[in-house]
Formats: structure tokens, sequence, C-alpha cells
């Protein structure tokens, strides 16, 4: 049987017919993540301001629903009375990690609470934040390289505490080559 994760048939169950072969269709990208807000204006506010996002052209759900672009991506908000859930969260690369980790401080938006901390340095040298938006969705706030992090402004990042393999240390979240951080 196959892994699933080549192009190779994989051996599938359906109640309807029992163990049979199926070859996956690969996706190619992710589009869009989707957030529940109790406040549509409130949360508009928030994504613009922390992170630049942009509100784009929505269609009408018949119920509240903002588009706001994120690079060639997109958050879409949801207006829903559910609470946030606890350790589900999305990324967000930003090119100015301390600007946004100093906003965070301002606005008092650190989770300290769900991954045990708010803001690590990764095996591979990466870095991630994690905050809450107003309506209590976990965001990471992801940054290729903590090395050129201004210690200064970010004086409270720490190492995973976990023991780490070989393998865990060649971890990244960034599948693509490192950029060179803006001048």
């Amino acid at each position: 049987m196959n892994d699933g994760y080549g192009s190779e048939p994989i051996m599938h169950w359906t109640a309807s017919t029992g163990w049979g072969s199926v070859r996956l269709m690969a996706a190619i990208n992710l589009n869009h993540v989707s957030v529940c807000t109790k406040d549509m204006n409130e949360s508009i506010r928030f994504y613009r301001d922390v992170f630049g996002l942009e509100v784009v052209p929505t269609p009408n759900f018949g119920f509240p629903v903002q588009w706001m672009r994120v690079g060639n991506l997109q958050v879409h908000l949801f207006e829903r009375p559910e609470d946030a859930p606890t350790y589900a969260h999305f990324g967000l690369t930003v090119d100015d990690f301390e600007g946004v980790y100093a906003r965070a401080r301002e606005l008092d938006i650190f989770d300290k609470k769900t991954f045990g901390h708010h803001v690590y340095e990764l095996p591979g040298g990466c870095a991630q934040m994690y905050i809450r938006d107003p309506s209590g969705n976990c965001i990471e706030v992801d940054y290729p390289d903590a090395s050129s992090i201004d210690w200064t402004v970010v004086t409270d990042m720490k190492p995973l505490s976990a023991p780490q393999s070989d393998e865990n240390r060649r971890s990244t979240l960034f599948l693509e080559r490192k950029e060179a951080r803006r001048v």
C-alpha cells in the first residue's frame, strides 16, 4: 500500500465498494484560510493595522464575510458567534518581525499559554511568535532568519525546550530558499 504522498495509486476504503485503488489528485497551493470573527470591523482593522492585509472584493454569502489579501494568498473573515479554537492556528510570514513584535507587545496580544511561550527560535533558524486576534484566533507569526532579529527589541525569544534530533534540526517553515533580510 502506498503512503499517499506520491502519485501512485493508494488503497482506499469506501462503504459502498469496500477496498479499492484510487489515484490522488495533488493540491498545488494553499489559497486561503478562514477565521471566525465576532466583530468584523474590529478584525478588519486588526489585520490591516498589524499585518498590512488589504481588503479585496468579496461575494455576498448572506452573512458578513470579508476577504483580505496577504501576498498572493487570502485570509477570509467570517462573522460568526463561535469561540476561536485553542490550538488551531495559521501562520503569516512577515518581513518585519521586530515591528510586529513591538505592536503585539503594545496591544498585549501575545499568546504565552497555548504553546508554553510566545516567541521561539526553531531548530532550523526560523523565528515564530504566537499572538491572538481580537476574536481569539491564534496566529503564528513567522520569520525565516532568527539570527538577524534585533535582540534589543525581541527580548524574550527562546529555543524550543524539547530535545531535537538531527532530522528535527534540519526542519524549516520555509521550504523555498531563505531570502536575505530587507535593509
